[in-house]
């Protein structure tokens, strides 16, 4: 007997499916058909709910962004400069475990030959360096720094890299602390 589910609660459940599908395979590679499946429900009220695949990954992509950039807002609380950026760090480390979040925001950055997908990971992206710049206060440069060595450790995660004992995966698992940063800023990269 199926159980009956309200509406948002269908959602939620076509959701972590769906997020589970387009995190292995991506926008065009993910199954609508085996999203639908493993929610015991058919296409057509896949499409009823969002409208469109693409609709569907958008809204994931765009979670997955949204919720890394508000826990590290979260995680600077009402802390300034560097020791924030640190702490956001710390944050953004320890959120690369949810494998899923971290794919989907790589496919969503895969996916970005698609103008659509560009122009809303694009917007994801900019939230989260406008948060960042603003939650901190630093320049530029420092946050373009941080965010480069976040999508390294994006990589890293995406690779798997926590268990290998090689001297680059060890480099690569390097944590954000507050003096990282410290030596670089727009006044050193000129």
């Amino acid at each position: 007997m199926a159980v009956r589910m309200s509406g948002v609660e269908r959602r939620a459940q076509v959701l972590k499916f769906a997020a589970d599908e387009f995190a292995a395979h991506g926008l065009h590679g993910a199954s609508t058909e085996t999203i639908a499946r493993s929610a015991g429900i058919t296409q057509a009220y896949i499409f009823r709910m969002f409208g469109t695949k693409k609709a569907l990954f958008l809204e994931l992509v765009g979670a997955a962004f949204a919720r890394l950039t508000d826990a590290m807002v979260t995680a600077a609380d009402d802390q300034t400069g560097l020791h924030a950026l640190a702490l956001m760090g710390g944050q953004y480390y320890d959120l690369l475990t949810d494998r899923t979040q971290l794919l989907l925001q790589l496919q969503g950055l895969a996916a970005c030959g698609d103008v659509e997908v560009r122009d809303a990971v694009r917007a994801s992206f900019a939230a989260m360096w406008d948060a960042v710049a603003q939650a901190t206060g630093l320049d530029p440069v420092t946050v373009k720094s941080f965010l480069a060595f976040g999508m390294l450790l994006n990589a890293g995660a995406a690779l798997d890299v926590e268990d290998l004992a090689d001297d680059w995966a060890r480099g690569v698992r390097t944590r954000i602390n507050t003096g990282l940063f410290e030596h670089i800023t727009t006044d050193t990269n000129r």
